[in-house]
């Protein structure tokens, strides 16, 4: 099972920036892929995760796994990041202990999602 990486690539960081400038979140996307992906994992460029007050964002998702989204993600982060998307795609169900994230996943955690579950029965 693949669990997806996603980075915002509009985000700006909180920062002033014209409209034809490179944005934090691409600069981002750009270290994540520059280091090399973990097994598992799959990185995908995003132009949204609404996470605009807190970008850079990323999410961590894999199906039936909870989802997490991350923020004020930098390129300094980008070891940190891959070492938590793998410990991510290691686990059962998407929860790895806190004491075993990284400092970024402990301190900038904007939000938990349960795993999506489809309905066995059409409802009547």
């Amino acid at each position: 099972m693949t669990t997806t990486l996603y980075v915002c690539t509009t985000c700006r960081a909180g920062q002033e920036l014209p409209e034809d400038a490179v944005r934090p979140g691409t600069h981002l996307l750009n270290a994540l892929e520059a280091q090399g992906t973990p097994d598992g994992v799959e990185i995908i460029p995003v132009k949204c995760l609404s996470a605009c007050s807190n970008g850079a964002a990323v999410a961590l998702s894999a199906p039936g796994k909870w989802t997490y989204v991350y923020g004020r993600m930098t390129t300094e982060d980008a070891a940190d990041i891959l070492a938590g998307a793998a410990k991510y795609a290691a686990s059962e169900d998407g929860f790895v202990p806190w004491r075993e994230r990284p400092e970024q996943f402990r301190k900038q955690s904007l939000a938990r999602i349960p795993p999506f579950q489809m309905p066995l029965e059409a409802a009547e």
